[in-house]
């Protein structure tokens, strides 16, 4: 089973499309919440280091946990949005489950493309392709980290190139939202996410590579 690029990034637009001041709302939500975390962890590091520049063991801890729940969080909102655009609702962005799993499979990640950068970049390119879906397949099948993995690997043999295609596309779209004073990214964020959502379950066996008019309206 097959996808490209331009269907998965067509679907992101579609969808968005047809509720586009919920995802840009959701979008902007998380936005502030991840600022008045940040803010609140450099008012720690600023506390115990003295200086809010310099990063204190107290401040990174909290950053890495809050972290970890919006990211489980918009994990499973695109993932719902994905799946039932109509039926979609913020209350998807609190996902604590399973948060040992998510932040033991990111941590991994993390490492194993770190190492794969260090081997001269492009052992780190093919890792972040390889397993590019792990922290989905914890949220949404609850598998371990070791197992994420592996199925990500699954999933993506054969496709990296489709992948990579998609992952240059989904990079200059946000950097055209960006251009765009900033706000642009209230728009490119949603549709690459869900555009991303839709490879993964494409590539998942979830959904058919069909026309997006049809995906919708099916």
């Amino acid at each position: 089973m097959g996808f490209t690029a331009g269907e998965a990034i067509r679907f992101g637009w579609e969808t968005f499309k047809r509720r586009p001041w919920f995802f840009v709302g959701a979008t902007l939500i998380i936005m502030l919440v991840s600022g008045l975390i940040d803010a609140f962890t450099r008012g720690i590091d600023a506390a115990v280091s003295g200086s809010a520049d310099q990063s204190s063991l107290l401040g990174s801890l909290i950053s890495l946990l809050a972290g970890t729940l919006i990211n489980m969080g918009a994990t499973a909102f695109y993932l719902s949005a994905h799946d039932n655009p109509d039926a979609a609702d913020l209350s998807a962005w609190w996902h604590p489950r399973p948060f040992l799993k998510f932040l033991g499979a990111f941590i991994l990640l993390m490492l194993t493309i770190a190492v794969g950068f260090i081997l001269l970049i492009v052992p780190g390119i093919i890792f972040a392709l390889m397993f590019m879906f792990t922290t989905f397949i914890v949220i949404d099948r609850e598998f371990g980290p070791i197992d994420s993995m592996k199925e990500s690997r699954r999933l993506t043999y054969g496709h990296k190139w489709k992948l990579l295609g998609l992952s240059l596309l989904l990079v200059l779209i946000n950097l055209l939202g960006l251009a765009a004073l900033f706000v642009g990214l209230f728009v490119t964020v949603p549709i690459s996410s869900l555009a991303l959502t839709h490879a993964y379950r494409v590539l998942g066996g979830k959904v058919e590579p069909r026309p997006v008019d049809a995906a919708l309206s099916a």
